[in-house]
């Protein structure tokens, strides 16, 4: 039996932007479904706010595909801030009151655009309690896989597209010229000890152009599930 796989949208994203992801993936013959978000369900947690009413979809999903598949584990795919707040459902101490450990319930999750760390300040006391709590590829018998883009070099000085890359590399690592999907650079989105690899030409955004759900790039990192 094929490890179901489930799909986590990025913050303020919906799942209509990842059904595409899951045909694709259900093309090469993987079970595949989409965490059933709307845009609004982010609302909450805005500003810093507790992620637990995403982490409350995202975990509904998962029992219920281990119940109707009759797997053990599924694997978690998931883009953007979606990446670590799965980390924070793997783990085992209380967030806002509740531990999910939802460890034993993964094989592996990879990330695709996830900022990993970030300097914003809305993002610290989240993205802080992951990393104090659940530093790098935490659990060894998880497989982390992080999929980068690298299309844009941020310029302080240049087009608008450079310049939003910027000023977002430099809000996440506080280094603005660095390269990465125009959204997310490269260095914030890897984990050590994780699988870690940068796509060329691969955008943030699935209205950019290419990105992590374009066909040929499903392909690289859909050999790893």
């Amino acid at each position: 039996m094929s490890t179901p796989n489930i799909i986590l949208a990025g913050y303020l994203a919906g799942a209509a932007d990842y059904l595409p992801i899951a045909q694709k993936l259900q093309a090469k013959n993987f079970n595949a479904t989409v965490v059933p978000l709307k845009w609004w369900d982010w609302v909450p947690t805005v500003g810093g706010r507790s992620i637990a009413p995403i982490l409350e979809k995202l975990d509904q999903t998962v029992n219920l595909e281990l119940k109707k598949t009759g797997a053990s584990k599924v694997n978690i795919i998931a883009h953007s801030a979606g990446g670590w707040l799965a980390r924070i459902y793997l783990g085992d101490r209380p967030y806002y009151d509740k531990v999910w450990d939802a460890r034993s319930k993964v094989a592996k999750l990879i990330c695709l655009g996830t900022p990993q760390r970030s300097l914003e300040p809305w993002a610290v006391r989240n993205l802080g309690f992951v990393n104090d709590n659940y530093p790098h590829a935490f659990y060894d018998d998880i497989e982390y896989i992080c999929v980068a883009g690298k299309s844009v070099q941020g310029a302080k000085k240049s087009s608008p597209q450079k310049w939003l890359a910027y000023s977002s590399y430099n809000l996440t690592i506080g280094k603005g010229d660095a390269w990465g999907d125009g959204i997310i650079p490269i260095e914030a989105a890897y984990l050590d000890g994780a699988q870690n690899m940068a796509i060329n030409g691969v955008y943030h955004s699935p209205r950019s152009g290419k990105w992590y759900g374009s066909q040929d790039v499903v392909d690289i990192w859909a050999k790893y599930l």
